[in-house]
């Protein structure tokens, strides 16, 4: 994009350009434009859009390959009535589909950007929790109908038969693996969520690696696996596979990004009670090929926030190499981040999420928003393809102070002649400004929308209800939604 092009395009909405202007910091050095040859001019390829995988698909995959690993232990299956047998045969098929399980947990937290972006990462992590339960669950079922089988083929009692069998290295191993699993998935629990620190989570979450290692390693040695050169090879591949995707997505490509983009805060701002707005400027951000609605992981280098990595929507579309989030300080992270200073290292981990445009099935769209979940709405708001009349907003919050980014969002209502409506005051029972009704009043075809929906989860779960009792399919209600 030239300069001039920049400056116009700027220049549409003045509150965000008089913002970006105020908070410009010291620029960064960039390699000084060359004089290209005069040539004809030439049509601009059209980019190619990113794959994304669906929903749909991914389920059906991990389906598919379930399937398979049953295949595999029914054709070693011997039917007998022997009850050790009978036990052994149970250990088997859950330790299949244990380690099975626990490759496709891996898989989901791998960040391969044809996943997050087609499927969402809330629903990933949504899939990553729910299937969590049940491959511990497989994994005690296993090592319980394993231990019951040893017991029963030895004529021995259960805590004779778990003495015996923790003398093997190669089920010793495993057990251990076994117990870090049952850790992460301790401190995963609601009741525990809340009650340990993020930090400290996300440290324990790194004990799925060894567990997950060590799992392998048992079942390479288990006569499921062992007893073909094929199925060793193939078992192998898929973990040497998940492997070197959590390598690759979730080191390699953010390091690579921080190296090649030097991303440092140029300014922050006040936005409101407790809001604040952080514009970063790098090289070359186009190639990120961020979308409006997405989100990255944020790391400022700087004490006490260096460690952690959160996610934050983007709050403006990206230009002039600058990216801008607008952060409500809920916590001791994002309080600090009220005093980063210009120049402020950033490693920028993205982007990620599927509440983008390539959701849209319908001319008419609503973008609905409670508090700080304005952010996504207000880059959707701007840049999401309409005329005037095709593009609502519904903006929920408590007070007309508690309201962020108003001037743009009224900016941008006149310049493209978009709806814009603010419902402000606490919900009870003789109000409630999302009920299907006062929706269908402000939008009055609302089921002819697709709805995009961004808020704090108890908004977001009460305000889907009401838009599907309002005729809106829930296909057509896209949302992203984090909780911590």
């Amino acid at each position: 994009m030239t300069t001039e092009a920049a400056e116009s395009r700027l220049d549409a909405y003045p509150a965000l350009s008089a913002y970006l202007r105020q908070t410009e910091g010291p620029p960064i050095p960039q390699t000084a434009p060359q004089t290209a040859p005069q040539t004809a001019p030439q049509t601009a390829a059209t980019p190619v859009p990113p794959i994304r995988l669906t929903p749909t698909a991914l389920r059906t995959g991990i389906l598919a390959v379930g399937i398979a690993v049953t295949a595999l232990w029914g054709t070693q299956a011997e039917p007998s009535a022997r009850l050790d047998v009978l036990f052994a045969t149970g250990a088997h098929l859950s330790g299949l589909l244990a380690g099975y399980g626990v490759l496709v947990m891996l898989f989901l937290m791998a960040r391969v950007p044809a996943v997050e972006h087609g499927v969402g990462a809330d629903r990933l992590a949504r899939l990553h929790a729910l299937g969590g339960r049940y491959v511990l669950t497989l994994c005690l079922g296993h090592a319980l109908l394993a231990l019951c089988g040893y017991a029963a083929h030895a004529g021995t009692d259960l805590l004779s038969a778990t003495l015996d069998l923790l003398g093997y290295p190669g089920l010793a191993l495993a057990a251990v693996g076994t117990s870090l699993l049952m850790a992460v998935g301790l401190t995963s629990a609601r009741a525990m969520r809340r009650r340990v620190p993020h930090e400290t989570w996300r440290a324990v979450h790194l004990l799925t690696y060894l567990g997950a290692a060590l799992a392998f390693v048992h079942q390479l040695a288990g006569p499921d696996v062992a007893g073909s050169i094929l199925t060793v090879w193939v078992w192998s591949m898929l973990h040497a596979t998940v492997a070197v995707l959590l390598v690759w997505y979730r080191v390699v490509v953010p390091v690579r990004q921080a190296l090649k983009h030097s991303l440092r805060v140029i300014g922050v701002r006040d936005e409101g009670p407790g809001v604040v707005s952080v514009v970063m400027q790098g090289i070359g951000l186009d190639e990120l090929r961020a979308e409006p609605g997405q989100f990255f992981r944020w790391r400022f280098l700087r004490r006490r926030l260096w460690h952690t990595a959160l996610p934050f929507s983007l709050s403006a579309p990206v230009r002039d190499d600058t990216l801008r989030i607008t952060v409500k300080a809920i916590g001791d992270h994002t309080r600090r981040m009220r005093r980063l200073k210009p120049g402020t290292r950033v490693l920028a981990t993205g982007p990620f999420g599927a509440l983008t445009a390539h959701r849209r099935t319908r001319r008419k769209v609503l973008l609905l928003a409670g508090g700080v979940g304005i952010t996504p709405m207000r880059a959707l708001f701007e840049t999401l393809p309409g005329g005037p009349g095709d593009i609502t907003l519904l903006y929920r919050a408590g007070s007309a102070e508690q309201l962020v980014l108003r001037e743009e969002l009224e900016e941008i209502a006149r310049g493209r002649g978009a709806g814009l409506h603010y419902l402000l005051g606490r919900s009870d029972a003789s109000f409630d400004p999302l009920a299907p009704q006062a929706l269908r009043n402000l939008v009055p075809d609302l089921a002819e929308h697709d709805v995009y929906l961004c808020g704090p989860p108890g908004m977001a779960a009460s305000a889907t209800t009401a838009l599907v009792r309002a005729g809106v399919p829930q296909e057509r209600i896209h949302a992203e939604c984090f909780t911590f």
